[in-house]
């Protein structure tokens, strides 16, 4: 991690809230209107890169993410929040030519990037895409599983978010989340507070292991037994007394 955003994030861990992790009551895109906003800090996109390739690889930190996720040949997998594709390549090299990687981000220079590395590096089972803050526009019923590494903090709108995710899972589909354990604005989600925001639009949540080489743990959701409506969705919080989650209202 780069010096830069760890003096980020320890400047940011003193304070009740940083004016980065705030949001005025009217930025928010048209197409968030109908879904709650998120009660909690939304942590800025910093950089795209966790760690360099070699540390990760090091610890073998994709070769156990894919393992425990049960990814193989011939699987079709989104990578949201994609970045430089650290997981996009590997992903690809996992599933083999009959699997499908679709990398996904938000920032358009770094999905041009990424396409030039594709590219370079003869990837022809990859794909690139730009998505939305709110909407990651991936084709319904397609992918056996979506990853979301150390990005799922930086969702400015997650209900809306997750809510246009849960169509595009096939029915035994799989989201893998791997995150921090530690509050939003450092750069991390709370455990309980992520299965909560998941299970309040309508995923199941199926399991979480502890991961230190990734970064503090990684949970599953797959689909529920219905996707919640939109106005129905209530907004968590991780309550500060006793660290478990609970429903704030629209």
């Amino acid at each position: 991690m780069h010096w830069a955003r760890l003096a980020l994030l320890a400047a940011c861990a003193g304070l009740s809230a940083c004016d980065s992790l705030t949001r005025a009551p009217g930025d928010r895109p048209d197409t968030a209107r109908d879904f709650p906003r998120a009660d909690r800090p939304i942590a800025p996109i910093i950089s795209t890169r966790w760690s360099s390739e070699e540390e990760r690889d090091r610890v073998n930190e994709a070769e156990e993410i894919m393992s425990r996720a049960g990814i193989a040949e011939g699987m079709t997998v989104a990578d949201l929040g994609a970045g430089e594709g650290y997981y996009t390549v590997r992903l690809a090299k996992r599933v083999g030519p009959r699997g499908r990687v679709l990398a996904q981000d938000i920032v358009a220079e770094v999905i041009d990037q990424l396409g030039r590395r594709v590219t370079r590096e003869n990837w022809d089972n990859v794909s690139v895409k730009l998505g939305d803050p709110d909407d990651p526009e991936l084709p319904k019923a397609s992918f056996d599983r979506v990853f979301m590494v150390h990005m799922y903090h930086e969702v400015a709108e997650p209900y809306a978010f997750l809510w246009r995710l849960y169509p595009a899972l096939k029915p035994d589909g799989q989201v893998i989340v791997v995150d921090a354990d530690r509050p939003t604005e450092q750069h991390g989600t709370p455990p309980a507070l992520l299965r909560c925001e998941f299970e309040a639009v309508g995923f199941k949540f199926l399991g979480l292991v502890p991961h230190t080489a990734g970064g503090g743990y990684m949970a599953r959701f797959g689909p529920g037994g219905r996707r919640t409506e939109p106005g129905e969705i209530v907004a968590c919080r991780l309550a500060r007394n006793n660290g478990k989650p609970a429903r704030t209202g629209r």
